[in-house]
């Protein structure tokens, strides 16, 4: 739980995660060819929304998405991960330990309906920490039971 906990359904950002969310915030700053839209930060994840301005962009190299635009480099979602990784690292004084898993989700939202899906899914993240397979307190009995995100279905 590298970024803080739920403690009343709300997330409670550390200073790990206070990094992560002033990351986010500076990424379309120092990103131009994305915008920023819903976002949030679990206690060993996060979950956001961006918005590609060049149409162009799309999934490579580990990515699960295999088909759509022609294929480029997310060097925002890389470049956001390497400099949390980087202040992480100089706060904890751990040079070289990876913060992030190796590759991400994503998904390309493909109308208004489903980005308030998915806006709505963000926002509720943190009311859903009790049973998020993420959630190594989670009950043992607890079985997930929809394979796939909500707004696929």
């Amino acid at each position: 739980m590298l970024f803080g906990e739920i403690a009343g359904n709300e997330m409670q950002l550390n200073e790990l995660g206070k990094i992560v969310l002033d990351e986010w915030q500076k990424s379309s700053i120092i990103r131009r060819e994305i915008e920023l839209d819903c976002f949030v930060v679990m206690p060993n994840h996060i979950h956001g929304i961006v918005n590609f301005i060049n149409a162009d962009v799309g999934a490579t190299g580990w990515s699960p998405l295999r088909s759509g635009p022609p294929a480029r480099s997310l060097g925002a979602v890389a470049g956001f991960k390497s400099a949390v990784t980087k202040r992480v690292n100089e706060k904890r004084q751990s040079p070289g330990v990876a913060v992030w898993q190796r590759n991400y989700y994503e998904h390309i939202i493909r109308d208004d309906e489903e980005l308030r899906r998915v806006r709505e899914y963000i926002r509720n993240n943190p009311l859903s920490w009790e049973n998020d397979r993420e959630n190594p307190s989670r009950p043992a009995d607890w079985k997930f039971t929809c394979l796939v995100e909500p707004w696929l279905v």
